[in-house]
């Protein structure tokens, strides 16, 4: 059974630190690129950052350059999202995904496997 499961959200003051944690069991995970996503209250969900399979390069969408960084620990089948100088529009509930191999990677549907989302909440 393939499972994808995030900790590490929670409520933080605007220009604090959280780092989110995602890990995948059922596969192998060195083989799966990830990828974080979110979803504010009334707002689409929005590609955030993402990691690839193999080269470990690295992508942000605009919003969170600077800010965000992804990195991947294989020997823990676990991807991370370090979040620092948060900003009250960053919080939405986070969803990490895992695409096998390459793909597209800020499209939420071709992901192959999705978790069921963290709150992150940072207040003004």
């Amino acid at each position: 059974q393939v499972q994808l499961v995030e900790s590490g959200g929670g409520l933080v003051q605007a220009g604090g630190s959280l780092r989110l944690s995602c890990a995948l069991s059922g596969r192998t995970f060195s083989q799966y690129s990830m990828g974080w996503f979110r979803q504010a209250p009334g707002k689409e969900r929005e590609f955030v950052a993402a990691i690839t399979w193999s080269a470990g390069n690295t992508y942000y969408t605009d919003s969170v350059k600077g800010r965000f960084t992804i990195s991947r620990d294989n020997a823990k089948n676990t991807v991370y999202l370090q979040m620092n100088s948060l900003k009250p529009e960053d919080t939405a509930v986070y969803y990490c995904a895992a695409e096998y191999m390459s793909g597209t990677y800020y499209k939420w549907e071709t992901y192959d496997y999705r978790g069921q989302g963290t709150q992150v909440t940072v207040s003004s």
